[in-house]
């Protein structure tokens, strides 16, 4: 998918995104304590990181926060969101913004100008490689991978598929439920039944590409990553990878 036929490159999408939803995900901050302890431990020091699909970098952020000797890459390919997360880290000198786009293979070449050589020690994703075609997502893990040393990290918290159709509604509702007690603290007389109806009519859904989490680890393992594991899920919000 290209940014010309994305609607994450509209200001529309990516603001309702980043304003009305990501403050709202459920476990957030679990999500991000799981995600630092386990590069904590497999990756102590390190050198450079890269936040793919960046969005606004809250997943970049949050780690050249707790390891304050690293870099920090944030590519992404909207726009919107390069100019949202260019605004939260210009004050940062250990942080680079980078347009690269991950539908097509050309992202490896961006982010390389960018690491001047340096080696990538960890990559994370947020929510953003669930818009590619399965084929594709096996050529993200794999160019992520060809791109990481030894013992190098990756981590995708990710939106992945329900098994049944039963689980995807359990989910919605969760979802929904979170949604509103956000937007309750800015307006405390919205109701429920706008805030879903604003979410399953949203116009970014016709572009979710959900895989399960267990094929998608299948697809790391056969690419040659180890200690591959779902590390968190909560209904369809799961945080997975390994190493190099």
């Amino acid at each position: 998918m290209t940014p010309s036929t994305s609607r994450w490159q509209t200001s529309e999408v990516a603001t309702a995104f980043l304003e009305g939803v990501r403050q709202a995900i459920p476990g957030a901050d679990l999500q991000l304590a799981v995600l630092g302890k386990i590069i904590e431990l497999w990756c102590p020091s390190p050198g450079t990181i890269l936040d793919l699909g960046c969005g606004d970098g809250i997943l970049g952020r949050y780690l050249l926060d707790r390891f304050p000797t690293a870099q920090g890459i944030f590519a992404d390919f909207s726009e919107p969101m390069l100019a949202a997360v260019q605004q939260k880290v210009d004050m940062l000198p250990r942080a680079q913004v980078v347009t690269a786009d991950f539908g097509s293979p050309d992202w490896v070449t961006a982010v390389k100008a960018a690491t001047t050589d340096a080696p990538l020690d960890v990559v994370v994703s947020g929510f953003a490689i669930h818009h590619q075609p399965d084929d594709r997502k096996q050529a993200i893990y794999a160019e992520v991978y060809d791109l990481l040393p030894t013992g190098g990290v990756f981590l995708n918290l990710e939106h992945v598929a329900s098994a049944t159709t039963a689980g995807e509604r359990l989910f919605d509702e969760f979802f929904v439920d979170h949604l509103h007690a956000y937007h309750v603290q800015a307006d405390p007389q919205v109701e429920r039944a706008a805030i879903a109806q604003k979410y399953y009519n949203r116009p970014d859904k016709i572009e979710n590409i959900l895989a399960p989490v267990e094929a998608q680890c299948e697809w790391l393992r056969a690419i040659g990553y180890r200690d591959v594991d779902c590390f968190f899920k909560t209904f369809e919000l799961a945080l997975l990878g390994g190493r190099k």
